[in-house]
């Protein structure tokens, strides 16, 4: 029998109440004083040409028309979790008809035995060995999502349901999929339960996949990695799974992984490759955290890994707009407040001024240095002081939703709260 991660139940009964999408900011206002409501906005996007652009498309499609959009958000394991990112990703692709694309690129994270959100679902069998770019002592080749687990034996069974606990049922579907994974070795094959449903197998070697299309569109997929011949150095490295249609409308990819930083994502191999697979049209930056932990912060390194991001981003597409967020106030090792976040703002507004790019600033908005305890005191954050409660994440996704919207209007000089209203609405 295939093994369910045992995180799967809990992530399911913890993002459960999320699903109803119920957008909260409008009657908790004065429940929550210290948060600064004022300070919600995208900051410097009005000067922004590709953040023109990107509000212009997000209005063809809110108002029925067909359009390709693609967001991408990384960040560390509060992205892992995709569960505020998720609520922004259920928003946007039912704001009207046309606004559902696919599903697009996720992980299997039950098999490299780490959290798996609970929006899609994954069932394997075989002894699986993760291993995670932020963890200093895995080494081990990765990709965009910076996770990968090795597979060693002669036979695996993986299946992905794309629904998992979303609100919206049967919100996602496909007809086409890619399985990347290191494909050096030829040591390994992959095959189908139903092998008839393959109708054309293509094989991308530098941006390391495979894609097979289906005969008819499907709400799950199992599949067969088996060994080809007895050897004892053969080994599988699954790093990450797609799943595509013909959808026009927006598509939001999450990448993130436990402990993420820019110097952990910097050691994935075929990250640069796998990006440039796509055209963005919209990255949200949220790593941040996890750099300005540590007492060995270097300022200069992470302004310098920003602006490379921020570079390979405009190679996949020069015209992509790039939201730049300031990590929330935090504690470190639950005894004092990060003095460091200060810093990281400081940077994050550098580096949107020098590259024409917008700054949602999260960590004034929570309310600055130390808010995290006030967050703490009224259940939005656990003990940690670091990650969100379920309604903490409600509340950081339906502002991040908020400013968006603020910014789309001004821009194209519609009434205010109209997109707002149409996007929560629907």
């Amino acid at each position: 029998m295939m093994k369910h991660n045992k995180l799967l139940f809990f992530l399911w009964l913890f993002t459960l109440p999320i699903m109803a999408q119920t957008y909260v900011l409008d009657t908790i206002q004065d429940k929550y004083p210290f948060v600064n409501w004022k300070a919600n906005t995208l900051k410097m996007a009005e000067d922004s040409p590709a953040f023109k652009k990107l509000f212009c498309k997000l209005d063809t499609i809110a108002k029925g028309g067909k359009e390709d959009l693609h967001i991408f958000h990384i960040g560390g394991s509060h992205i892992q979790a995709d569960i505020y990112s998720n609520r922004l990703r259920s928003y946007l692709q039912t704001m009207s008809p046309t606004a559902k694309g696919q599903r697009g690129f996720i992980y299997p994270f039950s098999i490299a035995q780490t959290n798996n959100p609970g929006n899609y679902r994954v069932e394997y069998d075989g002894e699986w060995e993760g291993y995670r770019c932020s963890v200093r002592k895995d080494s081990v080749a990765w990709g965009l999502a910076g996770v990968t687990a090795v597979f060693k034996d002669s036979m695996a069974n993986v299946k992905i349901k794309a629904n998992g606990n979303n609100y919206h049922k049967k919100m996602y579907d496909f007809n086409r999929m890619r399985i990347f994974y290191d494909n050096w070795s030829s040591d390994y094959e992959i095959s189908f339960k139903q092998d008839s449903l393959v109708t054309e197998i293509k094989e991308d070697k530098k941006a390391h996949f495979v894609e097979f299309a289906f005969n008819k569109t499907l709400e799950e997929i199992e599949f067969c990695i088996h060994k080809k011949e007895n050897s004892d150095d053969a080994e599988f490295l699954m790093m990450g799974i797609e799943l595509m249609n013909d959808n026009k409308g927006i598509q939001y990819t999450s990448i993130g992984v436990n402990g993420g930083s820019f110097s952990y994502y910097d050691r994935c191999k075929y990250f640069d490759d796998q990006l440039l697979l796509y055209k963005p049209d919209l990255f949200i930056v949220s790593v941040g955290t996890n750099d300005a932990y540590h007492p060995d912060f270097d300022p200069k390194e992470y302004k310098k890994y920003y602006t490379q991001l921020i570079k390979l981003i405009q190679k996949a597409n020069p015209d992509c707009a790039v939201l730049l967020t300031v990590p929330n106030d935090s504690y470190y090792q639950k005894k004092i407040p990060n003095p460091r976040t200060r810093i990281a703002q400081k940077i994050i507004y550098e580096v949107a001024k020098e590259q024409q790019m917008a700054v949602w600033d999260f960590y004034e908005i929570m309310g600055g240095f130390n808010s995290s305890q006030s967050w703490y005191n009224n259940k939005l954050m656990p003990r940690d002081r670091i990650h969100f409660t379920v309604m903490g994440y409600r509340i950081k996704a339906d502002l991040l939703l908020q400013a968006l919207a603020n910014s789309w209007e001004n821009e194209l000089q519609l009434k205010p709260n109209s997109i707002l209203s149409q996007i929560i609405n629907e």
